[in-house]
Formats: C-alpha cells, sequence, structure tokens
C-alpha cells in the first residue's frame, strides 16, 4: 500500500481556526476554502499542522505490514502554486537574500535601473502582484522559481520527518507531467523522492496518442531510466474539460501498456468507486455508476489480467537507452512563454512535441530527458527553444558538438543568461560560435501567417535573417518567399571533431521537420529499428534486463498493423497483427 499523508486540502476547521494559511491571488483576493489546496506553501501555521498530521499517521500506521511507500499530500502546486501573501512575500525576501547576498547584486540582476526600480530595503520587495503594466522580468522570473522552491520545501519537510519515524520505507509524490504543468521543475524534484510517480490524464485531440507517449517518455527521463509508477489516470472520460468524452474500445489498455511500455511499473487509476457526490462525481472510475457489469469494469479487470499474468517478467526491467534524445528544460518553458517577448504565440511544450513526433514517423526511438541529465551520451540531442543559457551550460553544448555529438537547436535559443539578460553580440547568443551563424533581429509571424521553404514544407510563428558566419556551415532549406526569400532557415555546421551543429530559426511544418529529422539521423548514423512498413504506423519502446529486451509495440493508426518482420516471442496480442489502438509486447533475446 502507497499511503499519502492527507495534507492536501486542510478542514474547515483548520482554516476556520487559522484563516491565515489561506493563499492570496495575484489580485490581492483571499483564495477561499470549498475546493481544495486552499494553502500557502510558506505558511508556518499550515506547516505546523500538516507535519502534526503527518507524525500522527507515521506513528499509527509506520509498522504495518502492508505499508510500502508514503505518498506526499497530493499533486502539489496544482492549484497554491503562486501565492502572495504577506507569509509568501517575507519568504520571497529571505529566498532572494540567499540567493544574491545583497541588494546591489540583486538590483543588477533585476536590471532595476530601468522603469525606477531601484531598491534600497529588502523591505520594499515585494511578489510580483498585479501591476499597472508589463511587471519586471527577471523578478517575475525568480518568484516563479522561488514557488517551485517554496513547494518543494514543503515535500522535504514531510519526506524528512517520515525518513526519521518509519525508516526504510520509500517516499514519493505524485507529479503532474503533462502539456500543463509549465511551473514546477520536475527535473529538480526528481531527486528528492525513492522512486518517480505521476499523474497523466490524456488529451483527445490530434496530439492525445503521442502527447501521451511523450509525457511517458519525459517521466522515465525523469526517473533516469528505472522503473515508476504512473499514480493517476482515466479509465474513461475526467470531468474538468468542457466537453468530457468517454474513451473507446480498448483505449483504456492502450493508454496503460503505452505508460507502462516507457518505464511505469505500477498503474493506478482514479477513481476505485465512481463517487455519487462531490465536485468529480462525473470522473470515470475503475468500477463506474454503472457497476461492475459494465465495459469499463470488465477493461480494468482484463488489464488486471494481462498486468498480472502476461507482463509480470517486465517488472523492474529499465528503460533501454535510444541514440537520440530530446531535452526537455522547465526554466527555458517558463521564460519563452513570459510577457513581453517578441511573439506570445510561442509554446515551448508544443515545440518540444512536435520534434518527438517527426521521430515518431520516422520510426525512429528517441528518449526525453531533463537538463541535468548525462544527455552527452547520445549520438544525437535536439534541445529545443533552450533559451536560458548561462556560460558553463554554453560551455557543456559546445564540447558536445566538438567532441563528435550531434545537436540540433532552434529560434529564441542561447538567448539569454540565467538572471534573463540577453547575451550581447547578435543572436542565437550563447550558441552564435558553435553554431556558426547570427541574427540581428527577430521577424515573428502574425498569428497563421506561414513561410514557404524551397526544400518542400514550411515554417511558421518565428523567421530570422540568418547569416553565416562559420566555416563548415551548409544550408539545408531556404525561406522560399517572403522578405526573407533565400536566405538560410535551417542550417548544419561541421565540426572538426566529427559531429555537427544544426539550427532552425523557424518553427517547421510536419513535412520539413520530418525532413530535417531525417537528414540529422542520416548524420549521426541512427536509423530505425522497425521494418519499413511500420514505421510511424507503430511506436516502438523498449524495456530491458540485462539478459532480455521487451518491446512495446504502440499501433498509431486506426487500421489494423501486420507486424510481420518483427521478431520475438509475443507477451500479449495477437503474434502478427496489431488492431487499431492495440499494443502488442514482444520479449527477445538481447544482441
Amino acid at each position: 500500500m502507497d499511503l499519502a499523508t492527507a495534507t492536501a486540502s486542510p478542514p474547515p476547521w483548520l482554516v476556520t481556526a487559522h484563516p491565515e494559511v489561506l493563499p492570496v491571488s495575484h489580485g490581492g483576493a483571499t483564495v477561499w476554502p470549498g475546493s481544495r489546496q486552499h494553502w500557502r506553501p510558506t505558511s508556518p501555521v499550515f506547516r505546523e499542522h500538516a507535519l502534526r498530521l503527518t507524525r500522527a499517521l507515521a506513528e499509527r500506521y509506520g509498522q504495518h505490514p502492508v505499508l510500502a511507500a508514503w505518498h506526499v499530500s497530493n499533486e502539489l502546486g496544482c492549484h497554491n502554486l503562486f501565492d502572495h501573501s504577506d507569509d509568501a512575500a517575507a519568504a520571497f525576501r529571505a529566498w532572494l537574500r540567499s540567493r544574491y547576498g545583497d541588494l546591489d547584486t540583486l538590483n543588477q540582476a533585476w536590471g532595476t535601473a530601468f522603469w525606477s526600480q531601484h531598491y534600497t530595503d529588502w523591505e520594499q520587495i515585494l511578489t510580483p502582484r498585479a501591476a499597472a503594466f508589463i511587471p519586471n522580468p527577471t523578478q517575475d522570473l525568480d518568484f516563479t522559481r522561488f514557488s517551485n522552491d517554496a513547494l518543494l520545501a514543503h515535500l522535504r519537510a514531510e519526506r524528512d520527518l517520515l525518513y526519521r519515524l518509519t525508516p526504510g520505507i520509500p517516499v514519493t509524490t505524485n507529479f503532474m507531467v503533462n502539456h500543463h504543468t509549465r511551473d514546477l521543475d520536475y527535473g529538480a524534484w526528481a531527486h528528492e523522492v525513492d522512486f518517480v510517480s505521476n499523474d497523466h490524464y490524456v488529451r483527445l485531440d490530434e496530439h492525445g496518442r503521442d502527447e501521451l507517449s511523450f509525457s511517458a517518455n519525459l517521466t522515465s527521463g525523469l526517473a533516469q531510466g528505472r522503473p515508476w509508477f504512473l499514480m493517476e489516470h482515466s479509465t474513461s472520460a475526467v470531468n474538468w474539460k468542457p466537453v468530457n468524452l468517454p474513451k473507446g474500445e480498448g483505449q483504456l489498455a492502450r493508454d496503460s501498456l503505452l505508460h507502462v511500455a516507457h518505464g511505469a511499473d505500477a498503474v493506478c487509476f482514479f477513481q476505485w468507486r465512481q463517487s455519487r457526490a462531490g465536485a468529480e462525481k462525473y470522473h470515470s472510475a475503475m468500477v463506474p455508476h454503472a457497476g461492475p457489469d459494465s465495459r469499463v469494469f470488465r477493461d480494468v479487470v482484463e488489464l488486471g489480467r494481462v498486468l498480472r499474468e502476461d507482463l509480470a517478467e517486465v517488472v523492474g526491467s529499465r528503460r533501454s537507452p535510444a541514440r537520440a534524445a530530446i531535452v526537455f528544460d522547465h526554466p527555458s518553458w517558463w521564460a519563452v512563454e513570459r510577457l513581453s517577448l517578441p511573439s506570445d504565440e510561442v509554446d515551448y511544450h508544443r515545440e518540444a512535441l512536435e520534434w518527438y513526433q517527426a521521430f515518431l514517423d520516422l520510426g525512429v526511438r528517441a528518449d526525453i530527458v531533463p537538463l541535468d541529465a548525462d544527455w552527452e551520451s547520445y549520438d544525437l540531442v535536439v534541445a529545443p527553444l533552450l533559451h536560458i543559457v548561462p556560460g558553463h551550460l554554453a560551455d557543456r553544448v559546445a564540447r558536445y558538438a566538438e567532441g563528435g555529438g550531434h545537436l540540433v537547436t532552434t529560434y529564441f535559443s542561447g538567448t539569454v543568461d540565467t538572471d534573463d539578460h540577453v547575451h550581447p553580440g547578435g543572436y542565437p547568443g550563447a550558441f552564435r560560435d558553435v553554431l556558426g551563424v547570427r541574427v540581428e533581429e527577430f521577424s515573428p509571424l502574425p498569428c497563421g501567417a506561414s513561410v514557404a521553404l524551397d526544400t518542400g514544407g514550411s515554417g511558421d510563428l518565428w523567421t530570422e535573417h540568418t547569416t553565416v558566419i562559420g566555416e563548415g556551415v551548409e544550408t539545408l532549406a531556404r525561406y522560399g518567399e517572403g522578405p526573407l526569400r533565400g536566405t538560410p532557415a535551417c542550417t548544419l555546421r561541421r565540426l572538426p571533431g566529427g559531429g555537427t551543429a544544426s539550427y532552425t530559426s523557424t518553427r517547421l511544418s510536419a513535412e520539413a521537420r520530418e525532413r530535417f529529422v531525417r537528414r540529422l539521423t542520416e548524420e549521426a548514423g541512427i536509423g530505425s529499428e522497425l521494418p519499413e512498413p511500420l514505421r510511424g504506423r507503430v511506436e516502438l519502446a523498449v524495456r530491458a534486463t540485462e539478459e532480455t529486451e521487451y518491446w512495446f509495440l504502440s499501433s498509431r493508426t486506426g487500421e489494423p498493423v501486420d507486424l510481420a518482420g518483427v521478431g520475438g516471442t509475443p507477451l500479449t496480442g495477437a503474434a502478427a497483427l496489431l488492431p487499431p489502438d492495440g499494443v502488442a509486447v514482444l520479449r527477445a533475446e538481447r544482441p
């Protein structure tokens, strides 16, 4: 049993006795009880009561024979990440003192000479509350860093108490690795738990299947390839979208097994029995309102059989590393989607997902890894929108490419340092020298506009007048129309150590991106492990032990797929035919 500490939502008696635990919104309004997570991450009063409850649970159940793990709180920061209370302001000032040491350093970092924001006393500093116009960008970025750290401190407080009271019992908390969760740096959080857990709810749109795969892949990257837990997902419909569609035939198993394919050793659902009352009574469950005589319950039972009987031997196996990787950096995600930027249409998660889809379309495996991972071990690394680049990271990236690795990055990358100050000398800033290109001015496109490329496909969202400044730079695609006609859109630079450094100055269409990735994989000597007819129609994920590989083949099409030509012993599904929305698992000896 994984037992939660029950500290996610304070009860009415606590907020009545201590209204000072309630968070305050950006506009200064109190966030009242009546829903969930109505507490300040920096409230000493809430922390005291949360730890009292944690202690009581640990003392009562810590020696229970079925206790396998502790689960701190629930979906930390889902609703209360940003608090603008006086507690938060005081804690923010303390955090800033620790980060900068003195006000002169802070004023320099925040660029407070602009708009007469120079601080002469720490008490003058507030959280970035509702203001007349654009807030100070570095202050806003630091507040996101602080808010992330404040919740992480709460996780550590409960975790450390549990360690003292129940030594040997592992501790986790459920992340929310998906396209909605921007402002929590799970790359840092993953180091604070004994095993990674994640909640994921699939998007029922054109990105749904691939976004699920992307999130599961990234969760595996956060877990450093070790097995992790899928703590929550849904059997069918959720209840918090404008229209909540049920899952179709086979999708419950497909969604679950796709997480297993990327390393999940546990598959859990919210909720066990569908609630009859409350805000989530129409959220699906293992036992729905219709009872056990229902398709959903029968699908859950069959999934349990598959996991227990067919796939028991997969438990404990690790992700088998791919040769290509996509680097995912939460702080850069924070930075490229703020105010006062060249375009409000930049979408970090979408950009990374579309690069991942290009690899899927070619049938080439690619791991998604956080910035602090050992991505130098990969032959090909794509770092899209890697916007915040301090000097040590610029050196690390250059060493990778100059040492024989194949680097790819994009528009709006290498632009600023840790303090959100622009690297001088022209874009792409910190990456200018290794890429061998220079840009004087950004040229974002109006919403809906696109520019054809001379090699086919197009670019949209963003363009740049790119000038080649280094030796060995090859132009792979040029703008085919408009004011930038004939100038480079995609470049590749060959470096003396055998590596390459490639750049795209626009958001590529699917056709153009696939062509670009095909060329990059050829340069890196990476091919698909799938037979030609399966590439793009089937996703391959591989888990492995020292002796055995497990190939998970997941359908990406609504049509049956013939698996002829794929070796191995089937553990699930038909040996030769993958149904629509199906997942087949094969066992093979490691080469």
